[in-house]
């Protein structure tokens, strides 16, 4: 059985509007919302062999603060292209992870992330959660079985779906 973890960065802040999209970090809300991300990590002991993220500013911010809850293991990949890809995209880079990697976590951007969350769920308690709002931070945890390169539309169960809001 594989693993994918999808995470929406948290939320940015708009404080400079000088800056570019790319550039803008996480708002005072955000980082205490990727705290509390993290610390449900941890207790679920969600812990990731491979982490890959995007290279924007916020994606950065977000890994950082989670990162003491994903252990030593992970291998972490910084990827310019998951800044602006399409679902197709996130799809296409998921499905080229080598069948040896059980379990990915993938922290990235709306509309995207939510379009391949609510695309690669069959199932699940809280599929309707889901299908209604991604919300900054939030944490889709997908099952599914065969490879990744069969990963696709309605191929993974939805165990998990938690919102910082949710949590605390």
């Amino acid at each position: 059985m594989k693993r994918l973890l999808l995470l929406r960065h948290a939320k940015s802040s708009w404080d400079a509007p000088e800056l570019a999209d790319h550039d803008r970090p996480l708002a005072p809300r955000g980082r205490r919302a990727a705290k509390v991300i993290s610390q449900y990590l941890r207790r679920q002991s969600l812990a990731p062999a491979l982490v890959l993220f995007s290279s924007a500013q916020r994606t950065r911010e977000t890994l950082e603060r989670i990162r003491p809850a994903l252990g030593e293991a992970a291998a972490v990949e910084i990827e310019r292209e998951l800044y602006q890809a399409s679902e197709q995209g996130l799809l296409a880079r998921l499905r080229a992870i080598p069948d040896e990697v059980a379990s990915v976590l993938l922290i990235g951007h709306n509309p995207a992330l939510e379009q391949l969350a609510v695309s690669l769920a069959a199932r699940g308690e809280r599929l309707d959660a889901l299908q209604r709002k991604f919300p900054t931070a939030a944490l889709a945890t997908l099952d599914f079985e065969g490879s990744w390169k069969e990963l696709g539309p309605g191929s993974a169960e939805l165990t998990d779906f938690v919102t910082p809001k949710q949590l605390g």
